[in-house]
């Protein structure tokens, strides 16, 4: 079960985030023909109901997940995304667009409670971080593809097409995804359903409040760059659109080679060093892709952010895995990831009004400002991480 549960999952997010950035992929595109976007605000406000959507989703499927089978819950996620990403290629007006992207994220708000939760459920211990890494890699493999290939398609095609590509691609490889687990039981038959109240919910809040900061930074910093880098590289450097999403899976592909290795960097020079490293080094690179003036230092600050930013997310995770007992264990990763989305709902609306204001590149400085700040707290704490050893 373990193999099959740490297979399905990674597949199912890698497809579950190559959809989620395929759409904003486009909206560069569609601000330059001044066509359904015409402003930097339009970009935010899209981002922002979207991600409060999947907020509000994430919570009501935690609540679904002990009542229904692992399984079909990804079949619902993979025929919903499917469905939507059809639907937007018919919008011709924003509220359409609205409308339709809001759809696509309510299915895409399955993965992040459930495959996490029970990649942590059946990887306990030491073969955490391992797994961790590896269902974190299989999520950012799919955003790399999907930055290559909705980059070019819209380019040389239409802004159509990387939508209608990847409906295809994620109804077949979600079955592929669905078929090894397809008799696989992931309900709780040994005992009752656990039922998740309030006071459960606020246990659970209180016992991963240490962490709640580094993952507002990680989310904060994943809405900016998908939401806003592609227009920092096709607008302010007049980067072709495709050459855009090379550029952004190269971000992408480095990240997932840190997290890929994230196991073995943990156990050689322990979590905790790697979490503080990562948001050290996040916080330079944002602030040199921030005030870049060429496109080659921009380039080289994006990579080095991707070393560094990624091994955030599977750190922070294992944190909350080894934390939280198993019974709350899709509560806490719902938590958090409502707190990232929150966190990007948030930032990515602001960044649209300082884009306007005050240019493209403002969102990367304001973010570099914001991980010293979250660094400088875990720094102040850190004789207490290495005396809990956490």
């Amino acid at each position: 079960m373990k193999s099959k549960v740490l297979f399905s999952a990674s597949l199912f997010h890698a497809l579950n985030d190559a959809a989620s950035v395929t759409v904003p992929m486009i909206f560069p595109l569609l601000y330059q023909q001044k066509f359904i976007i015409r402003n930097y605000f339009q970009i935010g406000l899209l981002s922002n109901l979207g991600l409060l959507v999947t907020l509000i989703f994430q919570a009501v499927i935690v609540n679904l997940s002990n009542k229904y089978e692992y399984r079909h819950m990804l079949c619902l996620s993979v025929l919903g995304i499917s469905f939507s990403l059809l639907l937007i290629t018919f919008s011709s007006f924003f509220a359409a667009l609205l409308i339709s992207y809001l759809f696509l994220r309510m299915f895409v708000s399955f993965y992040h409670p459930v495959g996490i939760a029970w990649v942590s459920k059946t990887h306990p211990d030491q073969a955490l971080d391992f797994a961790m890494g590896i269902q974190s890699g299989s999520g950012n493999l799919g955003v790399l593809i999907a930055f290559v290939t909705s980059g070019y398609l819209a380019q040389a095609i239409s802004w159509k097409t990387p939508m209608q590509v990847w409906a295809v691609v994620v109804l077949f490889l979600g079955f592929i995804s669905f078929f090894p687990i397809r008799k696989t039981s992931t309900m709780n038959k040994a005992g009752p359903v656990i039922k998740h109240n309030l006071s459960s919910w606020i246990e659970t809040l209180a016992s991963i409040k240490f962490y709640i900061p580094g993952f507002i930074f990680g989310g904060a910093c994943w809405g900016s760059i998908v939401f806003f880098a592609p227009s920092l590289f096709n607008h302010k450097f007049q980067v072709p659109l495709g050459k855009t999403g090379i550029y952004l899976a190269s971000w992408i592909g480095i990240g997932s080679l840190m997290t890929y290795i994230f196991g073995y960097l943990s156990h050689k020079f322990g979590r905790w060093k790697i979490a503080l490293s990562g948001m050290i080094g996040s916080s330079i690179f944002l602030f040199s892709l921030g005030v870049a003036k060429k496109t080659e230092v921009a380039q080289l600050s994006l990579l080095f952010f991707g070393v560094f930013i990624f091994l955030i997310y599977p750190a922070f995770q294992s944190f909350v895995g080894n934390k939280v007992p198993f019974n709350n264990q899709a509560q806490a990763f719902s938590l958090v990831a409502n707190i990232q989305m929150l966190t990007g709902a948030v930032v990515v609306l602001v960044d649209g009004f300082l884009s306007d204001k005050l240019g493209i590149s403002s969102p990367f400085v304001l973010m570099a400002a914001f991980g010293t700040i979250v660094a400088i707290y875990y720094l102040t704490k850190s004789p207490y991480i290495v005396r809990s050893k956490e």
